[in-house]
């Protein structure tokens, strides 16, 4: 009863309109302080410390920095212009371009927030210019942004493999695949959608353009292949390699392409501690959160509830499913996966679901999230962009948020998917 009133008062708090990462410690403390009385503030102190000085979260702000550096050292505009020459004079074309472009920002960024914010700002304008509808724009850009958090590298991912003592690079690895996936489907919308609507091409095939556009943006491609290369041979852990990610996207906007002057690294930097100092409040707290609930035991009980309806772990995911389907309606991705997590793993472990398998499933419900309201971050941003209703905004984005489920369901119930490159680069 106690733990369902803590778990309540949060819910509480956070619709009260405190900031989450608030409304999760002040319960978490109510939660310690009926069990242990005030001794309870002693360990929770020592969470707070612990929850984020793990190594792994270090990369947390050094993937956002890298993002920051990216937007306003001209990283972005020419990975816009290379993906526009080559796949631009499809019908359609600015469509296909922006998922061409998020596409190649997420293998770098790790943040669909960031994501939005680089290319929208950019793709968005243009593509209201040629006719498409503000909504469309607002809707297309904010979902293709979501591929950020499931191609690796991926800020919720590496939150999801501290929290779950789970191998962050094979994470990476399983998010391949369904990223692809993803990424091709939305494409095949945009398609159906430029043929039904008569929707313009851009110029014409140019293999002069192509070259220029390559030439141009090669520098910026490098950097995918640096950094996953990186991380995937084994030369550097995803926190090094989010510091190599910081350390090239600060030397080519400065040496290579001479856009980042003084002040827009100062800026960079502002918007990266901001992002940061949001995320890592939000782990602190949740560390608080996990104590409480650990000496509660709520998630052995939760688990044992479901089980007692079902031991089939295809049900058991389903029921998973629709639950952080709601989480992340009503909560940011950070503050769904520090609630969810120290719940659900014992369940997860209890039933044998491989943890990585896990992860994906849940990095894909964290995407969902962020385009259904009434918090959808990532959708909020590409609509401030576009200048529309979230609303309105929200029924047009429904095709491509149905794309997104379909990839749920197919990693949900189909665990080869994120798992055979898995398997190819570890073994089973």
């Amino acid at each position: 009863m106690t733990e369902a009133l803590v778990l309540l008062s949060m819910f509480l708090l956070i619709a009260a309109g405190l900031p989450i990462a608030v409304s999760i410690l002040a319960s978490a403390l109510i939660g310690v302080w009926l069990l242990n009385g005030h001794l309870g503030f002693l360990n929770a102190a020592l969470s707070l410390f612990d929850g984020a000085t793990s190594f792994p979260l270090i990369a947390i702000p050094l993937f956002i920095l890298a993002g920051a550096l990216m937007n306003t050292g001209g990283i972005s505009t020419r990975l816009i212009a290379f993906v526009s020459a080559l796949i631009g004079f499809v019908r359609g074309g600015l469509a296909m371009v922006n998922v061409g472009v998020s596409l190649f920002f997420a293998e770098i960024s790790g943040s669909a927030v960031a994501d939005v914010a680089a290319t929208g700002s950019v793709l968005i304008p243009a593509m209201k210019r040629k006719g498409y509808s503000p909504r469309f724009a607002a809707a297309l850009t904010s979902s293709t942004a979501s591929l950020a958090i499931i191609i690796p590298p991926s800020i919720p991912m590496i939150l999801y493999g501290a929290l779950s003592n789970t191998s962050i690079v094979q994470l990476f690895v399983a998010g391949i695949v369904p990223g692809l996936l993803g990424a091709s489907l939305l494409m095949g919308m945009c398609y159906y959608f430029a043929i039904r609507y008569d929707l313009p091409r851009e110029e014409s095939f140019s293999l002069c353009r192509l070259w220029h556009a390559t030439r141009e943006a090669a520098w910026a491609l490098m950097l995918p292949v640096i950094i996953l290369g990186g991380i995937f041979g084994g030369i550097v852990t995803a926190t090094e390699g989010a510091g190599i990610a910081v350390l090239a996207a600060l030397s080519i906007g400065l040496l290579v392409y001479r856009e980042l002057n003084l002040r827009k690294l100062y800026a960079a930097l502002i918007d990266g501690v901001l992002q940061t100092s949001v995320v890592m409040l939000l782990v602190a707290s949740s560390a608080v959160l996990g104590l409480y609930l650990t000496e509660t035991q709520m998630p052995q009980k939760l688990a044992a509830g479901i089980t007692t309806l079902t031991e089939n772990p295809f049900l058991v995911l389903m029921i998973i499913n629709v639950f952080l389907l709601f989480i992340g309606m009503v909560l940011h991705g950070a503050a769904a996966i520090i609630l969810t997590v120290p719940i659900f793993m014992p369940l997860v472990n209890q039933l044998g679901i491989d943890p990585v398998h896990f992860g994906i499933l849940l990095t894909l419900n964290i995407a969902l999230g962020q385009q259904t309201p009434p918090v959808a971050s990532v959708l909020v941003t590409a609509c401030s962009i576009a200048k529309t209703d979230v609303w309105e905004t929200t029924k047009t984005n429904l095709p491509f948020i149905a794309v997104l489920v379909f990839v749920l369901l197919i990693v949900t119930y189909v665990p080869a998917v994120p798992l055979w490159l898995v398997g190819v680069f570890y073994g089973p």
